[in-house]
Protein backbone atom coordinates (compact mmCIF):
# COMPACT_ATOMS: atom_id res chain seq x y z
CA UNK A 1 0.00 0.00 0.00
CA UNK A 2 0.91 3.65 -0.17
CA UNK A 3 1.69 3.65 3.55
CA UNK A 4 4.91 1.73 2.90
CA UNK A 5 6.13 4.29 0.40
CA UNK A 6 9.84 5.00 0.63
CA UNK A 7 12.01 6.93 -1.83
CA UNK A 8 14.22 4.46 -3.67
CA UNK A 9 17.19 6.85 -3.49
CA UNK A 10 17.34 6.25 0.26
CA UNK A 11 17.42 2.48 -0.23
CA UNK A 12 20.26 2.64 -2.75
CA UNK A 13 22.29 5.03 -0.60
CA UNK A 14 21.96 2.94 2.56
CA UNK A 15 22.96 -0.20 0.65
CA UNK A 16 26.05 1.39 -0.89
CA UNK A 17 27.17 2.91 2.40
CA UNK A 18 27.14 -0.52 4.04
CA UNK A 19 29.40 -2.12 1.42
CA UNK A 20 33.07 -2.65 2.39
CA UNK A 21 35.62 -0.41 0.71
CA UNK A 22 37.81 -3.22 -0.69
CA UNK A 23 37.18 -6.63 -2.23
CA UNK A 24 38.18 -9.42 0.23
CA UNK A 25 39.73 -12.74 -0.86
CA UNK A 26 37.38 -15.24 -2.42
CA UNK A 27 35.91 -17.66 0.12
CA UNK A 28 36.44 -15.39 3.12
CA UNK A 29 33.62 -14.49 5.48
CA UNK A 30 33.91 -10.86 4.42
CA UNK A 31 33.50 -11.91 0.78
CA UNK A 32 30.41 -13.91 1.71
CA UNK A 33 28.98 -10.82 3.39
CA UNK A 34 29.73 -8.74 0.32
CA UNK A 35 28.03 -11.25 -1.96
CA UNK A 36 24.98 -11.41 0.29
CA UNK A 37 24.69 -7.63 0.30
CA UNK A 38 25.13 -7.39 -3.46
CA UNK A 39 22.45 -10.03 -3.83
CA UNK A 40 20.00 -7.52 -2.39
CA UNK A 41 20.20 -5.75 -5.74
CA UNK A 42 18.68 -8.79 -7.42
CA UNK A 43 15.54 -8.25 -5.33
CA UNK A 44 15.50 -4.51 -5.86
CA UNK A 45 12.20 -2.99 -7.00
CA UNK A 46 13.37 -1.51 -10.30
CA UNK A 47 9.87 -0.58 -11.44
CA UNK A 48 9.39 1.55 -8.33
CA UNK A 49 12.82 3.08 -8.86
CA UNK A 50 11.80 4.11 -12.38
CA UNK A 51 8.55 5.54 -11.04
CA UNK A 52 10.34 7.69 -8.45
CA UNK A 53 12.95 8.67 -11.03
CA UNK A 54 10.13 10.17 -13.11
CA UNK A 55 9.06 12.28 -10.12
CA UNK A 56 12.59 13.65 -9.75
CA UNK A 57 12.80 14.43 -13.46
CA UNK A 58 9.47 16.27 -13.24
CA UNK A 59 10.91 18.64 -10.63
CA UNK A 60 13.91 19.41 -12.84
CA UNK A 61 11.69 19.89 -15.88
CA UNK A 62 9.60 22.46 -14.05
CA UNK A 63 12.70 24.52 -13.27
CA UNK A 64 13.82 24.44 -16.90
CA UNK A 65 10.70 26.34 -17.93
CA UNK A 66 11.50 29.32 -15.73
CA UNK A 67 14.93 29.88 -17.29
CA UNK A 68 14.05 28.97 -20.87
CA UNK A 69 15.26 30.87 -23.97
CA UNK A 70 18.29 32.55 -22.37
CA UNK A 71 20.22 29.86 -20.49
CA UNK A 72 23.43 28.07 -21.42
CA UNK A 73 23.10 24.34 -21.96
CA UNK A 74 25.86 23.60 -19.45
CA UNK A 75 23.78 25.35 -16.77
CA UNK A 76 20.92 22.92 -17.43
CA UNK A 77 23.30 19.99 -16.97
CA UNK A 78 24.67 21.34 -13.69
CA UNK A 79 21.45 22.45 -12.02
CA UNK A 80 19.43 19.37 -13.05
CA UNK A 81 22.10 17.03 -11.68
CA UNK A 82 22.25 18.93 -8.39
CA UNK A 83 18.47 19.22 -8.06
CA UNK A 84 17.67 15.58 -8.80
CA UNK A 85 20.73 14.16 -7.04
CA UNK A 86 20.62 16.16 -3.81
CA UNK A 87 17.90 18.77 -3.33
CA UNK A 88 14.85 16.73 -4.34
CA UNK A 89 15.86 13.42 -2.63
CA UNK A 90 16.17 15.20 0.71
CA UNK A 91 12.69 16.68 0.42
CA UNK A 92 11.14 13.41 -0.72
CA UNK A 93 12.76 11.62 2.22
CA UNK A 94 11.45 14.16 4.71
CA UNK A 95 7.83 13.89 3.56
CA UNK A 96 7.48 10.44 1.94
CA UNK A 97 9.93 8.05 3.58
CA UNK A 98 8.84 5.65 6.32
CA UNK A 99 11.37 7.35 8.64
CA UNK A 100 10.99 10.93 7.35
CA UNK A 101 10.55 13.44 10.19
CA UNK A 102 7.38 14.93 8.65
CA UNK A 103 6.11 11.89 6.78
CA UNK A 104 2.52 10.71 7.21
CA UNK A 105 3.74 7.12 6.78
CA UNK A 106 6.21 6.94 9.68
CA UNK A 107 6.26 3.44 11.08
CA UNK A 108 7.18 4.43 14.64
CA UNK A 109 4.00 6.49 15.13
CA UNK A 110 5.92 9.66 16.02
CA UNK A 111 4.06 11.88 13.55
CA UNK A 112 4.41 15.64 13.18
CA UNK A 113 1.47 17.15 15.12
CA UNK A 114 0.05 13.63 15.34
CA UNK A 115 -0.64 13.55 11.60
CA UNK A 116 2.42 14.14 9.45
CA UNK A 117 2.20 15.87 6.08
CA UNK A 118 -0.37 14.48 3.65
CA UNK A 119 1.21 15.29 0.29
CA UNK A 120 -0.02 12.27 -1.61
CA UNK A 121 1.55 12.81 -5.03
CA UNK A 122 3.69 15.89 -4.54
CA UNK A 123 2.15 19.36 -4.72
CA UNK A 124 4.89 20.30 -2.29
CA UNK A 125 7.52 17.62 -2.80
CA UNK A 126 7.58 17.90 -6.60
CA UNK A 127 5.84 21.06 -7.76
CA UNK A 128 6.93 23.48 -5.06
CA UNK A 129 10.52 22.22 -5.27
CA UNK A 130 10.65 22.74 -9.03
CA UNK A 131 8.79 26.04 -8.89
CA UNK A 132 10.91 27.61 -6.12
CA UNK A 133 14.11 26.48 -7.86
CA UNK A 134 12.86 28.06 -11.08
CA UNK A 135 11.98 31.25 -9.20
CA UNK A 136 15.58 31.67 -8.07
CA UNK A 137 16.97 30.82 -11.48
CA UNK A 138 14.79 33.37 -13.24
CA UNK A 139 15.42 36.06 -10.61
CA UNK A 140 19.20 35.72 -10.80
CA UNK A 141 19.26 35.41 -14.58
CA UNK A 142 16.95 38.34 -15.25
CA UNK A 143 14.25 38.79 -17.89
CA UNK A 144 14.65 37.99 -21.57
CA UNK A 145 15.61 40.80 -23.91
CA UNK A 146 12.43 42.56 -25.02
CA UNK A 147 10.20 41.19 -22.28
CA UNK A 148 9.76 44.67 -20.78
CA UNK A 149 10.05 47.94 -22.66
CA UNK A 150 11.92 51.04 -21.46
CA UNK A 151 8.94 52.20 -19.44
CA UNK A 152 8.67 48.82 -17.71
CA UNK A 153 5.54 47.72 -19.55
CA UNK A 154 5.31 43.97 -20.14
CA UNK A 155 5.53 42.79 -23.75
CA UNK A 156 4.06 39.40 -24.60
CA UNK A 157 6.57 37.10 -26.32
CA UNK A 158 4.39 34.57 -28.09
CA UNK A 159 5.32 30.91 -28.45
CA UNK A 160 6.11 29.34 -31.81
CA UNK A 161 3.15 26.98 -32.04
CA UNK A 162 -0.11 26.98 -30.11
CA UNK A 163 -0.85 23.55 -31.60
CA UNK A 164 2.24 22.09 -29.94
CA UNK A 165 1.26 23.78 -26.69
CA UNK A 166 -2.12 22.05 -26.77
CA UNK A 167 -0.56 18.73 -27.74
CA UNK A 168 1.92 18.99 -24.87
CA UNK A 169 -0.88 19.84 -22.47
CA UNK A 170 -2.83 16.74 -23.42
CA UNK A 171 0.29 14.62 -22.97
CA UNK A 172 0.74 16.07 -19.49
CA UNK A 173 -2.96 15.55 -18.74
CA UNK A 174 -2.64 11.88 -19.62
CA UNK A 175 0.55 11.58 -17.59
CA UNK A 176 -1.12 13.05 -14.51
CA UNK A 177 -3.22 9.90 -14.19
CA UNK A 178 0.04 8.08 -13.60
CA UNK A 179 1.15 10.84 -11.26
CA UNK A 180 -1.92 10.87 -8.99
CA UNK A 181 -3.85 7.56 -9.19
CA UNK A 182 -0.54 5.82 -9.85
CA UNK A 183 0.82 6.92 -6.48
CA UNK A 184 -1.22 4.17 -4.83
CA UNK A 185 1.28 1.73 -6.44
CA UNK A 186 -1.21 -1.16 -6.26
CA UNK A 187 -4.87 -1.71 -7.06
CA UNK A 188 -5.92 -4.99 -5.47
CA UNK A 189 -6.03 -3.97 -1.82
CA UNK A 190 -9.26 -4.36 0.13
CA UNK A 191 -10.50 -1.82 2.66
CA UNK A 192 -12.18 -2.83 5.96
CA UNK A 193 -15.59 -1.89 4.57
CA UNK A 194 -15.37 -5.00 2.39
CA UNK A 195 -17.63 -5.84 -0.51
CA UNK A 196 -16.81 -4.16 -3.78
CA UNK A 197 -15.13 -1.25 -2.03
CA UNK A 198 -11.35 -1.16 -1.90
CA UNK A 199 -8.28 0.63 -3.12
CA UNK A 200 -9.55 0.30 -6.68
CA UNK A 201 -12.41 2.57 -5.62
CA UNK A 202 -9.98 5.13 -4.20
CA UNK A 203 -7.97 5.07 -7.42
CA UNK A 204 -11.08 5.80 -9.46
CA UNK A 205 -12.06 8.62 -7.11
CA UNK A 206 -8.53 10.06 -7.34
CA UNK A 207 -8.76 10.13 -11.13
CA UNK A 208 -12.09 11.96 -10.83
CA UNK A 209 -10.80 14.58 -8.39
CA UNK A 210 -7.78 15.14 -10.60
CA UNK A 211 -9.96 15.64 -13.66
CA UNK A 212 -12.41 17.95 -11.89
CA UNK A 213 -9.72 20.20 -10.45
CA UNK A 214 -7.91 20.58 -13.74
CA UNK A 215 -11.06 21.13 -15.79
CA UNK A 216 -12.45 23.66 -13.33
CA UNK A 217 -9.19 25.60 -13.34
CA UNK A 218 -9.10 25.56 -17.14
CA UNK A 219 -12.64 26.93 -17.47
CA UNK A 220 -12.11 29.53 -14.77
CA UNK A 221 -8.94 30.70 -16.50
CA UNK A 222 -10.70 30.76 -19.87
CA UNK A 223 -13.47 33.10 -18.74
CA UNK A 224 -11.31 35.00 -16.27
CA UNK A 225 -8.72 35.92 -18.90
CA UNK A 226 -11.52 36.74 -21.35
CA UNK A 227 -12.82 39.32 -18.89
CA UNK A 228 -9.36 40.72 -18.15
CA UNK A 229 -7.90 40.79 -21.66
CA UNK A 230 -10.95 40.90 -23.90
CA UNK A 231 -10.08 37.83 -25.96
CA UNK A 232 -9.94 34.03 -25.75
CA UNK A 233 -6.47 32.55 -25.29
CA UNK A 234 -5.86 28.83 -25.62
CA UNK A 235 -2.40 28.88 -24.01
CA UNK A 236 -3.81 30.53 -20.90
CA UNK A 237 -6.40 27.75 -20.70
CA UNK A 238 -3.64 25.13 -20.97
CA UNK A 239 -1.68 26.66 -18.10
CA UNK A 240 -4.86 27.01 -16.05
CA UNK A 241 -5.53 23.31 -16.52
CA UNK A 242 -2.05 22.40 -15.34
CA UNK A 243 -2.36 24.76 -12.40
CA UNK A 244 -5.44 22.87 -11.25
CA UNK A 245 -3.58 19.59 -11.61
CA UNK A 246 -0.58 20.87 -9.62
CA UNK A 247 -2.90 22.01 -6.82
CA UNK A 248 -4.96 18.81 -6.50
CA UNK A 249 -1.88 16.57 -6.52
CA UNK A 250 -1.38 16.75 -2.74
CA UNK A 251 -4.94 15.90 -1.71
CA UNK A 252 -6.29 14.02 -4.72
CA UNK A 253 -6.75 10.78 -2.76
CA UNK A 254 -8.29 12.21 0.42
CA UNK A 255 -10.82 14.83 -0.72
CA UNK A 256 -14.36 14.62 -2.03
CA UNK A 257 -15.00 15.37 -5.73
CA UNK A 258 -16.94 18.52 -4.85
CA UNK A 259 -13.90 19.82 -2.96
CA UNK A 260 -11.75 19.28 -6.06
CA UNK A 261 -13.91 21.82 -7.89
CA UNK A 262 -13.10 24.39 -5.21
CA UNK A 263 -9.43 23.47 -5.49
CA UNK A 264 -9.39 24.09 -9.24
CA UNK A 265 -11.33 27.33 -9.01
CA UNK A 266 -8.97 28.85 -6.46
CA UNK A 267 -5.90 27.48 -8.29
CA UNK A 268 -6.93 29.47 -11.36
CA UNK A 269 -7.20 32.66 -9.31
CA UNK A 270 -3.82 31.95 -7.72
CA UNK A 271 -2.23 31.50 -11.14
CA UNK A 272 -3.78 34.66 -12.59
CA UNK A 273 -2.78 36.63 -9.48
CA UNK A 274 0.80 35.32 -9.49
CA UNK A 275 1.17 36.17 -13.18
CA UNK A 276 -0.07 39.70 -12.54
CA UNK A 277 2.35 40.07 -9.64
CA UNK A 278 5.19 38.80 -11.82
CA UNK A 279 4.47 41.51 -14.38
CA UNK A 280 4.43 44.21 -11.72
CA UNK A 281 7.75 42.99 -10.31
CA UNK A 282 9.22 42.55 -13.82
CA UNK A 283 9.80 38.88 -13.19
CA UNK A 284 10.17 36.90 -16.42
CA UNK A 285 9.22 33.23 -16.40
CA UNK A 286 8.57 32.19 -20.03
CA UNK A 287 6.44 29.19 -19.08
CA UNK A 288 4.92 30.61 -15.88
CA UNK A 289 6.51 27.62 -14.14
CA UNK A 290 7.26 29.34 -10.84
CA UNK A 291 3.77 30.83 -10.68
CA UNK A 292 2.03 27.65 -11.81
CA UNK A 293 3.94 24.97 -9.93
CA UNK A 294 5.18 27.07 -7.02
CA UNK A 295 2.03 29.13 -6.49
CA UNK A 296 -0.59 26.50 -7.27
CA UNK A 297 1.46 23.81 -5.55
CA UNK A 298 1.49 25.91 -2.37
CA UNK A 299 -2.27 26.36 -2.59
CA UNK A 300 -2.64 22.59 -3.03
CA UNK A 301 -0.75 21.92 0.20
CA UNK A 302 -3.01 24.34 2.08
CA UNK A 303 -6.14 23.04 0.36
CA UNK A 304 -5.46 19.48 1.52
CA UNK A 305 -5.15 20.63 5.12
CA UNK A 306 -8.55 22.30 4.83
CA UNK A 307 -10.61 19.71 2.94
CA UNK A 308 -9.12 16.27 3.69
CA UNK A 309 -11.95 13.86 4.50
CA UNK A 310 -11.83 11.83 7.72
CA UNK A 311 -12.96 8.65 5.96
CA UNK A 312 -10.50 8.88 3.09
CA UNK A 313 -7.56 9.91 5.27
CA UNK A 314 -8.00 6.82 7.43
CA UNK A 315 -8.34 4.56 4.42
CA UNK A 316 -5.29 5.85 2.56
CA UNK A 317 -3.15 6.31 5.70
CA UNK A 318 -4.24 3.43 7.98
CA UNK A 319 -1.13 3.44 10.19
CA UNK A 320 -2.86 5.88 12.61
CA UNK A 321 -6.61 5.56 13.11
CA UNK A 322 -7.16 8.80 15.03
CA UNK A 323 -5.19 10.92 12.57
CA UNK A 324 -6.32 14.57 12.26
CA UNK A 325 -7.95 15.57 8.97
CA UNK A 326 -9.12 18.73 7.21
CA UNK A 327 -9.91 21.87 9.21
CA UNK A 328 -13.10 22.63 7.25
CA UNK A 329 -14.18 18.99 7.60
CA UNK A 330 -14.12 19.16 11.40
CA UNK A 331 -10.64 17.69 11.90
CA UNK A 332 -9.04 20.59 13.75
CA UNK A 333 -5.99 22.63 12.81
CA UNK A 334 -3.14 20.20 13.44
CA UNK A 335 -2.96 19.05 9.82
CA UNK A 336 -2.91 22.68 8.67
CA UNK A 337 -0.06 23.35 11.10
CA UNK A 338 1.94 20.45 9.66
CA UNK A 339 1.33 21.66 6.11
CA UNK A 340 2.35 25.23 6.89
CA UNK A 341 5.61 23.82 8.24
CA UNK A 342 6.05 21.88 5.00
CA UNK A 343 5.65 25.06 2.96
CA UNK A 344 8.20 26.97 5.06
CA UNK A 345 10.69 24.07 5.04
CA UNK A 346 10.53 23.53 1.28
CA UNK A 347 10.91 27.23 0.51
CA UNK A 348 13.82 27.48 2.94
CA UNK A 349 15.62 24.32 1.79
CA UNK A 350 15.30 24.96 -1.94
CA UNK A 351 16.24 28.63 -1.52
CA UNK A 352 19.30 27.73 0.55
CA UNK A 353 20.54 25.22 -2.03
CA UNK A 354 19.39 26.28 -5.49
CA UNK A 355 19.72 30.04 -4.93
CA UNK A 356 23.49 29.89 -4.24
CA UNK A 357 23.96 27.41 -7.09
CA UNK A 358 22.39 29.74 -9.65
CA UNK A 359 24.30 32.69 -8.16
CA UNK A 360 27.63 30.86 -8.53
CA UNK A 361 26.78 29.87 -12.11
CA UNK A 362 25.96 33.51 -12.81
CA UNK A 363 29.25 34.76 -11.35
CA UNK A 364 31.19 32.14 -13.35
CA UNK A 365 29.35 33.28 -16.51
CA UNK A 366 27.92 29.79 -16.96
CA UNK A 367 24.27 30.73 -16.57
CA UNK A 368 23.08 33.16 -19.23
CA UNK A 369 24.04 33.37 -22.89
CA UNK A 370 25.33 36.59 -24.38
CA UNK A 371 22.90 39.23 -25.61
CA UNK A 372 24.16 38.68 -29.16
CA UNK A 373 23.37 34.96 -29.00
CA UNK A 374 20.00 35.66 -27.45
CA UNK A 375 19.02 38.10 -30.21
CA UNK A 376 20.24 35.79 -32.95
CA UNK A 377 18.60 32.77 -31.38
CA UNK A 378 20.25 29.83 -29.66
CA UNK A 379 19.22 27.39 -32.37
CA UNK A 380 21.71 29.05 -34.70
CA UNK A 381 24.37 30.26 -32.29
CA UNK A 382 24.48 27.32 -29.85
CA UNK A 383 22.85 24.30 -31.47
CA UNK A 384 24.00 24.22 -35.05
CA UNK A 385 21.03 25.54 -37.01
CA UNK A 386 17.46 26.74 -37.07
CA UNK A 387 14.80 24.48 -35.62
CA UNK A 388 12.20 26.15 -37.88
CA UNK A 389 12.74 27.55 -41.37
CA UNK A 390 11.34 31.01 -42.05
CA UNK A 391 11.52 33.15 -45.20
CA UNK A 392 10.68 36.81 -45.51
CA UNK A 393 8.74 38.10 -48.52
CA UNK A 394 11.93 38.86 -50.43
CA UNK A 395 13.29 35.33 -49.98
CA UNK A 396 10.59 33.46 -51.91
CA UNK A 397 13.05 32.31 -54.56
CA UNK A 398 15.07 30.26 -52.08
CA UNK A 399 14.59 26.56 -51.44
CA UNK A 400 12.92 25.30 -48.29
CA UNK A 401 9.57 25.39 -46.61
CA UNK A 402 8.07 28.83 -46.76
CA UNK A 403 6.32 30.03 -43.63
CA UNK A 404 5.10 33.58 -43.67
CA UNK A 405 5.50 35.45 -40.43
CA UNK A 406 2.22 37.05 -39.38
CA UNK A 407 2.35 39.67 -36.65
CA UNK A 408 -0.54 39.89 -34.13
CA UNK A 409 -2.94 42.78 -34.55
CA UNK A 410 -3.75 43.27 -30.85
CA UNK A 411 -2.74 46.41 -29.01
CA UNK A 412 -0.20 44.53 -26.94
CA UNK A 413 3.15 44.50 -28.79
CA UNK A 414 4.44 41.00 -29.38
CA UNK A 415 7.51 39.27 -30.73
CA UNK A 416 7.99 35.80 -32.16
CA UNK A 417 10.13 33.36 -30.26
CA UNK A 418 11.14 29.82 -30.96
CA UNK A 419 9.65 27.93 -28.03
CA UNK A 420 6.04 26.79 -28.01
CA UNK A 421 5.75 25.92 -24.35
CA UNK A 422 3.44 25.39 -21.42
CA UNK A 423 3.48 24.33 -17.79
CA UNK A 424 7.23 24.02 -17.32
CA UNK A 425 7.94 21.96 -20.49
CA UNK A 426 9.08 23.15 -23.93
CA UNK A 427 7.24 21.44 -26.76
CA UNK A 428 8.26 23.39 -29.81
Amino acid sequence: MFSTRRPVASSITSLVLRLPSGLPPMGSSANTTLVSRLSLLSNFDYSYFLYQWAFAIAAAGITSGSIAERTQFVAYLIYSSFLTGFVYPVVSHWFWSADGWASATRTDGDLLFGTGVIDFAGSGVVHMVGGIAGLWGALIEGPRIGRFDHSGKAIALRGHSASLVVLGTFLLWFGWYGFNPGSFTKILSAYPAGGYYGQWSAIGRTAVTTTLAGSTAALTTLFGKRILSGHWNVTDVCNGLLGGFAAITAGCSVVEPWAAIICGFVASLVLIGCNKLAEILKFDDPLEAAQLHGGCGTWGVIFTALFASKKYVREVYPNKLDRPYGLFMGGGGRLLGAHLIQIVVIIGWVSATMGPLFFVLHKLKLLRISSEDEMSGMDMTRHGGFAYIYHDDDDTNKNGIQLRRVEPTSKTPTQNVKCGSVGGVCWG
